[in-house]
């Protein structure tokens, strides 16, 4: 792997944050033109932007510090703020970035707007969450297990780019159920926040299929299972449910 970026002798960069760095970057180019186009406040898109950065990455490290390494961390609590060294859990920044979201929007903006927040955002989402994953990849960090097949990367499973697999092919998926009509699409599909609810179902079943195939160290284990595969399977149960109460309401 290349868990550094040299840029002269004795300057080094670590991938995963560069890689961070300019997936955000984009991510945030994208969401402003996608908010233009839904007709939203740029400045409110910005803001609610930056909330979603600084909670996700506050949510992120707390949860690696809290659930993955709390005993370490106890008796090296300045070590929390080595956040260079690594050590983030996803699920831990989406949940506060989530209810930062909610914060936000229910303070800033009026109720009939909010969904059309979520769905602006759930691409640019999915892209953030899997071409970040070009980070992990690089540093060789949520690797696979032992692996026997053509694909295979260090003869592991090359789960970071079954990730960056998934989520592209969930974009194209979304951008398509946007273009079509709302008339056209299936009933629980037609309200303003539906598209990102969708994404939050097939984003969880691609983590449930990705962490399948994982063989780091992620915690203790839920009933033998990962914290992130139970975490994921509550959220694609509670998506499903949701679109088909708000089907229903049509």
């Amino acid at each position: 792997m290349y868990p550094f970026v040299r840029l002269s002798e004795g300057l080094e960069i670590p991938s995963y944050f560069l890689v961070i760095s300019l997936v955000l970057c984009l991510g945030l180019f994208w969401i402003v033109r996608r908010g233009d186009r839904s007709q939203l406040p740029q400045g409110q898109v910005l803001d609610l932007s930056l909330w979603l950065m600084v909670s996700g990455v506050v949510g992120a490290r707390a949860m690696h510090v809290l659930y993955e390494n709390f005993a370490y961390y106890k008796g090296h609590p300045w070590r929390v703020f080595y956040f260079w060294e690594g050590g983030f859990v996803y699920y831990g920044g989406m949940i506060a970035a989530f209810l930062a979201a909610v914060v936000y929007l229910r303070l800033r903006v009026p109720a009939s707007l909010r969904g059309r927040y979520f769905d602006a955002f759930a691409p640019v989402l999915s892209f953030v969450s899997g071409f970040g994953r070009i980070g992990c990849f690089l540093a060789g960090c949520c690797y696979g297990e032992s692996c026997e097949y053509p694909w295979a990367v260090h003869q592991r499973h090359p789960t970071q780019l079954y990730a960056l697999f998934w989520e592209t092919a969930v974009i194209f998926f979304l951008l398509g159920v946007e273009r079509t009509p709302p008339s056209q699409r299936p009933a629980l599909l037609r309200r303003p926040g539906d598209l990102f609810l969708l994404w939050l179902a097939l984003h969880a079943l691609g983590r449930m299929i990705m962490e399948s195939f994982r063989g780091d160290f992620r915690g203790n284990l839920i009933w033998g299972f990962s914290v992130s595969t139970v975490l994921s399977s509550l959220l694609l149960l509670s998506s499903v449910i949701f679109l088909g109460i708000r089907g229903r309401r049509l």
